[in-house]
């Protein structure tokens, strides 16, 4: 057995994103499902002034707590898929640790609040850090996507349907 010497980590919430969706059923499940679903974050006033310079990027990089997922299992049946896969072969919200990403166009940024576009995320999550995409740095030539290869084809029409609830 693996001795942990870090079990405590702590995070402290930045923010909350706001949208449509107010159940994960029916939620898309990543941002291109999404890609006409636009939200709101909300940022806390502390940490208003790091927003400075994030007007000049197209999308961004949201990071956030799945606050709804239920208890995580290492082997899941993924929304795109019917065989069992290996928790971190998936992008399954119920994890040992229940963060999430996602890319999405930021529209406009009013005081504190950024307006979104390509949401798939529950209204009231929250938020953990935001980060510029660049992509020069978050774009890569792939050879292979394991098992999604086959399925990425349902992408578009796959919805939440609370199984990680």
């Amino acid at each position: 057995m693996i001795e942990r010497t870090l079990t405590d980590i702590r995070y402290h919430t930045i923010g909350v994103i706001h949208t449509c969706f107010k159940k994960p059923s029916g939620t898309p499940i990543q941002p291109r499902s999404g890609k006409n679903d636009e939200g709101v974050v909300e940022v806390f006033q502390e940490y208003i002034d790091g927003l400075k310079d994030l007007d000049g990027f197209s999308h961004i990089i949201l990071l956030y707590h799945f606050h709804l997922a239920g208890k995580p299992s290492l082997q899941v049946k993924p929304y795109m898929d019917e065989e069992t896969r290996g928790l971190f072969a998936t992008r399954a919200p119920s994890r040992p640790n229940p963060i999430g990403m996602s890319i999405v166009q930021l529209l406009r940024i009013e005081e504190n609040k950024l307006y979104i576009r390509g949401v798939d995320v529950v209204d009231g999550t929250p938020l953990l850090d935001i980060k510029p995409y660049v992509p020069n740095f978050d774009v890569f030539e792939v050879d292979r996507f394991g098992w999604l290869e086959k399925q990425i084809h349902k992408l578009e029409k796959t919805k939440d349907d609370g199984r990680f609830l």
